[in-house]
């Protein structure tokens, strides 16, 4: 896996999302909303595509967006898939996904990214804006939401929410690559501060409150567990973000632990996939591609976060269980 870095600075520069299209319920980017038309591709390995499962389970979209999961392990080719039989998506027919990205230009020379929105009818890519595409989950699906089903993007607080990610963007979900992926001591050190400087202030943030922004779980939630819950397994070693783990962090380890307890989130956690991906794929950080053994993840434990008060669901309810053929089943020790 090639790691585009500055030469310069030595700083990790992550690949902007050249397939920006919506899929809305007007159609107006020409992808109209419609149930059993469109497949999100992700990697259980792979934050960003981590979001997209979440919301999915949490909204009960699955009868309408079916998904495809790519080995965690990427060949020269990027993501395949090698976890179905024959080695080839069984419902796009294609054995990378790449093939999506050049039916949809023929001429795209960059990076192949997780999550994707791939029509299925054509086989083209449609979207790998994957801030994009959660927020349209919420907000474009509505028709095809289950009943019950939490409110993740509320008008009245979406500027709070928006500013909220922005901040955990550049200096939690981004910081640790920059961290980890940085080829100069100074572009790490950057990233090191900033990230545990914001680690900080969300720990402040949230030792009153249980969720980051209003009293039920929102986007905001979603963005921040998705990188807390890779934490201990990947960034702290991995990536050399180790001031402290984040079993070390009473506040923001309750709060992770409170989310993946949540139904929606930890059974979407595959602690398998999300180690064997970073210490196998980025050979540049892991020569030997060793996979540790550890860290011990039974301690994903109760939290007591709910003497906080605060309605997971809101006036919503929780999903049900995940369809049988998308149950991770036990990881390590840990059910999710």
């Amino acid at each position: 896996m090639t790691i585009p870095t500055d030469p310069q600075t030595g700083e990790f520069r992550r690949s902007a999302n050249h397939f920006d299209a919506r899929v809305t319920a007007d159609g107006r980017d020409g992808w109209p909303v419609e149930a059993g038309r469109y497949r999100l591709v992700v990697s259980r390995a792979c934050p960003w595509a981590s979001r997209g499962l979440i919301v999915r389970r949490l909204l009960g979209l699955e009868s309408a967006l079916s998904v495809a999961v790519a080995d965690p392990i990427q060949d020269e080719k990027s993501w395949r898939f090698t976890l179905d039989p024959g080695d080839r998506d069984p419902v796009l027919g294609i054995k990378y996904l790449a093939e999506a990205y050049h039916a949809a230009d023929p001429h795209y020379m960059g990076g192949i990214s997780v999550p994707a929105i791939v029509d299925i009818p054509s086989k083209r890519l449609v979207s790998n804006d994957y801030p994009q595409i959660t927020l349209d989950l919420s907000t474009e699906w509505t028709s095809f939401h289950r009943p019950g089903a939490p409110d993740l993007y509320p008008e009245r607080l979406r500027g709070e929410i928006d500013d909220v990610n922005a901040g955990v963007y550049a200096d939690v979900n981004a910081a640790v690559y920059q961290a980890g992926f940085a080829t100069k001591q100074a572009a790490y050190e950057d990233a090191y501060t900033r990230l545990f400087t914001m680690l900080d202030v969300l720990s402040e943030r949230l030792e009153k409150q249980r969720y980051l922004v209003g009293d039920t779980i929102t986007e905001a939630d979603i963005r921040l567990f998705t990188t807390l819950v890779r934490f201990d397994a990947v960034y702290h070693g991995h990536f050399k973000c180790n001031r402290n783990k984040l079993a070390e962090m009473p506040v923001l380890w309750a709060y992770a632990r409170d989310l993946f307890q949540t139904p929606g989130f930890g059974d979407t956690v595959d602690f398998d996939h999300i180690k064997r991906h970073y210490y196998a794929v980025h050979e540049q950080v892991n020569p030997t591609r060793i996979v540790p053994l550890g860290p011990d993840l039974s301690g994903w434990t109760p939290h007591h976060r709910e003497q906080l008060g605060g309605r997971p669901f809101g006036d919503g309810t929780p999903p049900g269980p995940p369809p049988e053929d998308e149950r991770i089943g036990d990881t390590d020790g840990v059910t999710a």
